[in-house]
Order: C-alpha cells, then structure tokens, then sequence
C-alpha cells in the first residue's frame, strides 16, 4: 500500500517539475481518481492550473451541480455544456471500443480549446493503475489511455496517480482532507453511461441508464459495493397497465472489489432487488423488465461495454 503523505509530497514535486513554469489544464470528472489529481496538481501550481469539466450529457444524476459546488474554491473551474457534441460523436457507434475512442477524442479536443484559451501546455489526468494495464493488456481501452487519439495538441500529459489502484487513491484523497463524498464514492466509467447502454447511444437510452443507476447507488448503498450500476441491455416485451409494451430491459449489477482487477457479484436480498425493480419501472415507464447480474470479473467484466 501507498503511504499517502511520503506520495503527496512526491507527487506534488514531481508536477512541479513536469510542469516547470507553464500552465496546465486538469481533466475533472468529479470522481475520487480526478479529483485527487486535481487537488495535487492545484497545490503544487496553484492559479496555473485550470480544472476542466466537460459535461458531455453520459454523466450520473446531478454530477454537474455537485462538481460546481465541490470545486469552487477554485476560481479557474470552467464547466463545458458539450452534451449535443459527444452524442453526435456517438450517433450510429454500436462497437464498444469505437465507443470509446470517440468518446477519448471528444475529451481531448474539449482540453484543448480549453487549454488554448487559457494558454495552457499541459493536461493533466487522474489515470490510475488498472485502466493502464486494461488499455495495453487489450482487455478495453480506457478513455484516458488506449482511446486517445494519435495527435494531442499539448506539450506533455501528467498522471500523478498513475501507479495507484484505486483503494490507494482513495487513501491519498483523504490525506488531501476531500470531501467523504468525494473520497469514498464508487468508481464511475470515464465514457460514462455511453458503456452502460449496449448498441447505439441515445438521449432516450441514457435517460433510462441515468435514472436507473440513481435507484440503484441510493437502494444499494447500505450494502457499500466497489460499484453499482444500472445498463440498457436491449428491449423486451412487458405489460403496463392493460397494454403489452415493447421496452427497456435495464441489467442491475452490484460487485465486491479490492483494486477492480477483479470483482464478485454481491448477494442481495430478494426485498431490496424487488423494492429496486419496483422504483424502475415505476419512474420510468419505458422500461418493461429488470434483471439482476450474477457474474464475476471474469469472465465480465464491471461495465457493460
């Protein structure tokens, strides 16, 4: 394990170096991995760096506003309303490592007009370990990794977290005194729900996969998995009412991780997995079926895509 202080002042000297007296955009999401680099990058630069938000439209319930208020006591935050731009990158993308990719490049051409506006050099992203070893073992590209685009237009990247899993990012977060509700909060995908819908991404999909995953992390969060989720898995024929429907089936998955190498499904009791497929289908009407994922990493993987 890390020992987060004796990392702190090494990362934080490390950027410094990397970055000498230039400017840096960070790459924030609003998860624990981005958030930790961004405080590392904010201490070691300061007024240098600017944090970058890109709401591309495949974020959680209420991300936006909670980055917003969590990052304000950075004067430079800049939130980028980029949503109709990512989902025509997306439209007509079936294949998940096209997904991906697109998904990788639309984040990078946002950083850098972002970065030119604020004459900034450098990028800097909270890649950890696992999305490393995923990207160049072939398992998946990850947005930030192996869906990158061949031509970046910036002077260097810098990962302070690069040789981290996320257990350990999370104990360097709470020697950076974040937030519990920063620090602990479970994994997110960086392409977001764009790899919670199988198939085609749509505003109609990723409304379901939104609201889905906002039951399921408030239903399942006394059970405190590494991750839990909801994905559009394709459609099926139900009942609503006296009339037979074509709709959404909506997979929930809830898993036990150490480092998200590998994960097991966790057992949940039969009133909880009732009480979520209740509140589904209830507040979305379009959805006609919900099922529950039993398999581990592997043979799965934790996203659907």
């Amino acid at each position: 394990m890390v020992e987060p202080e004796g990392f702190v002042d090494r990362a934080v000297a490390e950027i410094r170096e990397e970055v000498g007296d230039a400017s840096a955009v960070i790459a924030l999401s609003g998860g624990v991995d981005s958030s930790v680099a961004a405080a590392l990058a904010y201490e070691a630069i300061g007024d240098r760096l600017t944090p970058v938000y890109v709401d591309t439209g495949l974020m959680r319930e209420g991300e936006t506003e909670g980055v917003r208020e969590t990052f304000a006591y950075m004067d430079s935050l800049r939130i980028v309303d980029a949503e109709d731009r990512f989902l025509d990158a997306l439209s007509g993308v079936t294949d998940p490592e096209a997904k991906r990719r697109a998904v990788g490049e639309g984040f990078i051409r946002e950083f850098e007009r972002e970065a030119r506006e604020s004459e900034a050099d450098y990028l800097v992203q909270g890649t950890i370990y696992p999305d490393r070893i995923e990207s160049e073992g072939g398992i998946k590209s990850h947005h930030n990794v192996g869906g990158l685009p061949e031509r970046i237009d910036f002077e260097g990247i810098v990962e302070p977290v690069r040789e981290l899993y996320k257990d350990e990012v999370r104990e360097v977060a709470r020697e950076l005194d974040l937030e519990a509700l920063v620090a602990e909060r479970m994994p997110f995908p960086g392409p977001g729900l764009a790899v919670r819908v199988v198939g085609e991404v749509t505003a109609e999909k990723l409304h379901v996969a939104r609201g889905a995953t906002a039951v399921v992390e408030d239903e399942l969060e006394a059970y405190d998995p590494w991750q839990a989720l909801a994905a559009v898995v394709g459609k099926a024929t139900g009942v609503k009412g006296d009339n037979r429907v074509h709709g959404w089936v909506v997979a929930v998955r809830s898993v036990e991780s150490r480092d998200g190498m590998t994960a097991r499904a966790q057992e949940i009791d039969w009133e909880t997995l009732q009480r979520i497929q209740s509140r589904i289908t209830g507040s979305l009407p379009s959805v006609s079926r919900v099922v529950y994922d039993v398999t581990h990493k592997p043979p799965a993987t934790i996203e659907y895509e």
